[in-house]
């Protein structure tokens, strides 16, 4: 395999809250536990971090904290895009004198600009900083989708490092690995699609389960880069119930459910979000047995395992 700085499961890590403030203690607790769990890496502010109904204050602080628990220990991705190419400069920026590791910078939202406009809101956040860049390509919540051909004229730039993939569409990391620098990053963005991924070329996953179980999920992506075929078929059936559970309703709800089964943070989202359903967590617990992290009938993890 090439030199690929980013690459394994990455947590997408949760932003624990309580009475709708920054649980920091939980936080920093949570971090701290995915590093010892083995985890490849961390990414601060995202979707599944709930960054648009964050402040200014509070993404810089989450990114400052990670950063300062995790010292050094794996990557550090700091979350920076919006609608706003102003905006993500001056988040990129911040993210990189905070010392993070990459920056990962969602195509613009609501507005809905051409590939052109994509291409320029890119190279404008890659020329003002000097920090490795993750574009997130994901249609479903952006509305845009960035083609083939323009993510391979970005990566052409010296720190566009690679791509957060949430299309779904497993032939994208065969067709653009033919096209770019040996080592630009092809993650997958959904846990789903992650083993198919790897098969089609990629090098990871930005998770949303590694939140709950980040010693299996790392696990399953080792054992893929050591052809060890058995051990990864095996963690992949045990994690897939809880890949489809946590996307049953609008993620991190019913992640943060399960994080609060397991004594990890309260089961607290941000309006607009709302808690999970009571469906919503009956297939949550189903999907936690199943993967070993509660016992039936219990709010018990075992987190060693997990």
């Amino acid at each position: 395999m090439p030199n690929i700085r980013f690459r394994g499961a990455m947590t997408a890590l949760i932003t624990p809250f309580v009475n709708t403030a920054v649980d920091w203690k939980a936080y920093d607790d949570l971090v701290e536990w995915q590093v010892e769990q083995g985890i490849h890496g961390v990414v601060a502010c995202g979707t599944t971090g709930e960054s648009p109904t964050l402040t200014k204050d509070e993404h810089k602080s989450i990114v400052e904290r990670t950063v300062a628990v995790v010292k050094g220990r794996v990557p550090v991705i700091a979350g920076t895009g919006s609608y706003s190419t102003d905006l993500s400069i001056e988040t990129t920026l911040f993210a990189q004198n905070a010392g993070a590791d990459a920056a990962l910078v969602v195509t613009p939202y609501y507005n809905k600009p051409t590939q052109d406009g994509l291409f320029a809101h890119f190279k404008a956040i890659h020329d003002a900083t000097n920090i490795p860049i993750l574009i997130y390509n994901i249609p479903g919540r952006s509305v845009v989708d960035m083609t083939n051909d323009t993510m391979v004229r970005l990566a052409e730039l010296p720190r566009i490092a690679g791509v957060k993939d949430a299309t779904g569409q497993l032939d994208r990391p065969t067709l653009i690995k033919a096209r770019v620098k040996d080592d630009f990053c092809l993650i997958s963005g959904d846990d789903g699609s992650a083993p198919g991924y790897l098969a089609q070329g990629g090098h990871g996953v930005i998770s949303v389960i590694s939140n709950l179980a980040p010693r299996d999920s790392a696990a399953m992506q080792d054992a893929w880069v050591a052809g060890d075929l058995k051990t990864f078929a095996a963690l992949r059936d045990k994690l897939a119930p809880l890949c489809r559970a946590t996307m049953i309703e609008t993620s991190p709800a019913p992640v943060k459910y399960g994080a609060a089964r397991m004594g990890l943070c309260r089961d607290e989202v941000r309006l607009p979000l709302v808690p999970a359903t009571a469906n919503a967590r009956a297939v949550m617990d189903e999907a936690m047995e199943k993967a070993g992290l509660i016992s039936a009938g219990s709010g018990t993890i075992v987190r060693a395992h997990g």
